[in-house]
């Protein structure tokens, strides 16, 4: 008998009998009760604690604030299936190279990503209480390399999409999807707490918070 067979039959062994699982007791909070401004006060303060940048803004603004962030950078990249309308503020000239468009069907090389000095992605939900952004691979977030190499990360939270807590943020993705939690720029530490940003993600975070 060779060592897998021996495990597979301790565990047909042991469930035989069907064993009743245990009723799981779940008494956590299930919902924060917040409205829409406590929610976006609530997710601002934490984002600016964890020194990231933050705006609220109509959601007809989010062009023009986008635009804005993207002065200075030489290039960007851009998921797919975006929100077109975000980036009409954007100068954009085909011909210059300075926007990027990556899909599941044409990826930008680890390489290429890594020359690309900005991303703009949407998300699919934030919490508010622990200030962190999920995105979920989506079209408007694309592909997860994307939001990860590049060292500037602009990404809209929709006012709709922001939950208090974690049981409610869970309950409006697909678990299954490949997700990233974004709290803050990417950071981390040594023994004597000096603080390095730009490690496993993007050194800058700038949030636009769309009403």
């Amino acid at each position: 008998m060779s060592a897998r067979d021996e495990i597979l039959g301790r565990v047909r062994a042991a469930l035989k009998d069907s064993p009743q699982v245990p009723q799981v007791p779940r008494g956590y909070r299930a919902t924060s009760g917040l409205d829409e401004k406590a929610l976006i006060e609530l997710l601002v303060d934490r984002l600016v604690d964890y020194k990231a940048q933050v705006a609220v803004v109509d959601a007809a603004e989010v062009p023009t604030r986008i635009a804005a962030l993207l002065v200075g950078a030489q290039s960007y990249v851009v998921p797919a299936g975006l929100d077109s309308g975000w980036l009409a503020g954007v100068e954009y000239e085909p011909a210059d190279g300075r926007r990027h468009l990556d899909s599941a069907a044409t990826p930008l090389t680890v390489a290429e990503l890594d020359g690309i000095d900005a991303v703009v992605t949407g998300s699919a939900v934030a919490v508010a209480e622990t200030g962190t952004i999920i995105l979920d691979g989506s079209p408007s977030q694309g592909r997860r390399a994307i939001s990860l190499v590049p060292d500037h990360h602009i990404c809209v939270v929709k006012a709709t999409d922001i939950a208090g807590i974690l049981p409610e943020a869970l309950r409006r993705i697909d678990g299954t999807r490949p997700l990233t939690m974004i709290s803050g720029p990417s950071a981390t530490s040594d023994i004597e707490l000096e603080r390095v940003e730009g490690v496993h993600g993007p050194r800058k975070l700038d949030v636009i918070i769309a009403r």
